[in-house]
């Protein structure tokens, strides 16, 4: 099961590489935003979200557009948004926690739906 889901997740990243940088956040902009969706951000949460996002953005390793990522490049955006994912988590309030599991659990079931030979 964890082979399956990490082949789903490296399937994703690899459809979606080309527009991970783009400007406006791109795959991963759109990543957050289902991540976020349902939560309500203070101020200051939504200022810290956007300083981890940034952080981790700068740390995104360079691709080819058009080409899909070898296998550590996968590896190092798994990292990436897997440390992403904890330390924004991590200044959720406890109800927002709940919410925040619950659309990462949504996100991966779409991930396995979306994975060859579950069609």
């Amino acid at each position: 099961m964890r082979r399956l889901v990490t082949l789903c997740i490296g399937l994703v990243l690899a459809a979606t590489v080309a527009v991970a940088q783009a400007p406006g956040g791109g795959f991963a902009g759109r990543r957050m935003q289902r991540l976020l969706q349902g939560i309500t951000l203070t101020a200051d949460q939504h200022a810290k979200v956007d300083s981890i996002t940034v952080k981790y953005r700068a740390q995104m390793p360079p691709f080819t557009p058009g080409a899909p990522p070898d296998s550590a490049t996968r590896a190092k955006m798994r990292t990436l948004f897997g440390n992403q994912d904890e330390e924004i988590r991590a200044l959720l309030m406890p109800d927002q926690q709940k919410v925040w599991d619950q659309n990462v659990t949504a996100m991966r079931n779409r991930m396995q739906q979306r994975a060859p030979g579950n069609r």
